[in-house]
């Protein structure tokens, strides 16, 4: 942002549980907000980002300078909402240039009443949550004609102090649907949008424990005609529709916690439907199979992280969003790892030696490689296709 515009924007507080302040721009909602400050290394995909509910009550730090460039539109949302707590990036291009555009990604942040802060040094931050680790934090987005006071800063670090431990939260059943509903939009296509699955083939049954949309869409790409409900959903609800699959998605918080999730996936699992988890979806599989997990130091959230299939070597970039990990020393006999990290060594995907349930950490659904890993989609058609044939 040009120095001689930021009057344009009021100024803005950024706090640390560690007590590092911040100055900056708001360019967001007037207001303070709080949450688990973590940050992510993608390029593009700020407003997928934002929408994901893995990331509620989380501040997320773009590291990449420039954020914005082309606006946002109606069509990339992974949510009704956004569900980031907050929005940290170093410069807001004051022109914005799409052919999709709808609107400024500061709109967008103002309609949605998210508080953001620009103008900050995010590589001083990034480097200070690399080496700390994820910390919680508070933004402090202060109206037209307001100043920074001392005052708003002691307010902003007693905020971010104050503010939850993410360990130990159970927020799969905060932003999980209420009522179940049946999914049929398949994948995006230029020229003519998103497109409505016609012939179905299978039928998932999609525990929505903060699902992204684009999971549901490539489900029903696949011939998946696909009905969601609510986390809390006993298993024998769910077996009682008769699936060919389920799924078991992505989500916030800790999983430890979702001790409904963990149940229900034991018994589904046991009972020999084909089964899929991303994410949270993954940590819940591995719990229900009696491993542990663990919050990570250092989280993962991006669009750049290499992940090898340990079954046939293939390295695969992936999109990255946790800050928790399941403990691959935990694995139980009748679970096998499939892929790792090769950024840390991390387990990144497990899958049952005797049952078809399988899971993987990373968001197959996202599309940094640009289709990398969505092989496994396929994967769990093949397993459905095959049970059905059995």
């Amino acid at each position: 942002m040009l120095l001689s515009l930021k009057g344009n924007f009021p100024p803005a507080i950024l706090a640390l549980a560690d007590g590092t302040v911040f100055i900056g721009n708001s360019i967001g909602a007037t207001g303070t907000t709080v949450g688990e400050v973590v940050f992510n290394t993608a390029i593009t995909g700020y407003q997928e980002i934002l929408t994901d509910p893995s990331y509620c009550q989380q501040i997320v730090t773009l590291t990449y300078p420039h954020i914005g460039n082309y606006g946002v539109n109606t069509e990339d949302v992974e949510a009704d909402k956004v569900y980031a707590a907050g929005l940290i990036i170093k410069d807001l291009p004051l022109l914005a240039s799409n052919f999709r555009q709808t609107e400024t990604l500061s709109q967008y942040l103002v309609r949605e009443n998210t508080v953001a802060i620009a103008n900050i040094d995010t590589r001083k931050l990034t480097r200070l949550l690399r080496s700390k680790g994820a910390q919680n934090g508070a933004i402090v987005g202060l109206a037209q004609g307001q100043v920074v006071t001392q005052a708003l800063i002691d307010e902003a670090l007693a905020a971010a102090k104050a503010a939850p431990n993410m360990a130990g939260l159970d927020l799969a059943k905060v932003v999980s649907t209420k009522t179940s509903y049946e999914w049929t939009q398949t994948e995006w296509v230029l020229g003519t949008g998103y497109g409505k699955l016609e012939s179905p083939q299978f039928h998932v049954v999609a525990y929505d424990y903060g699902v992204k949309l684009n999971i549901l869409r490539m489900l029903a790409q696949r011939g998946c005609k696909v009905t969601v409900v609510p986390a809390q959903t006993p298993a024998a609800d769910v077996l009682a529709m008769k699936p060919d699959g389920v799924f078991l998605s992505n989500g916030p918080g800790d999983p430890e916690p979702c001790d409904y999730a963990i149940a229900a996936t034991r018994t589904i699992v046991d009972s020999g439907v084909p089964t899929f988890g991303i994410c949270l979806g993954h940590q819940i599989m591995a719990l229900a199979a009696g491993a542990k997990t663990f919050k990570m130091t250092n989280s993962h959230h991006g669009a750049n992280h290499p992940v090898k299939d340990l079954d046939n070597g293939r390295v695969s970039i992936t999109s990255q969003n946790h800050g928790f990990a399941v403990d691959m020393q935990s694995l139980p006999a009748h679970l096998r790892a499939t892929h790792v990290s090769l950024f840390d060594g991390t387990l990144q995907g497990l899958a049952h030696k005797d049952k078809p349930a399988f899971c993987f950490q990373g968001h197959p659904e996202a599309s940094p490689g640009p289709h990398d890993i969505a092989y496994l989609f396929d994967r769990f058609t093949d397993a459905m296709r095959a049970a059905k044939a059995a």
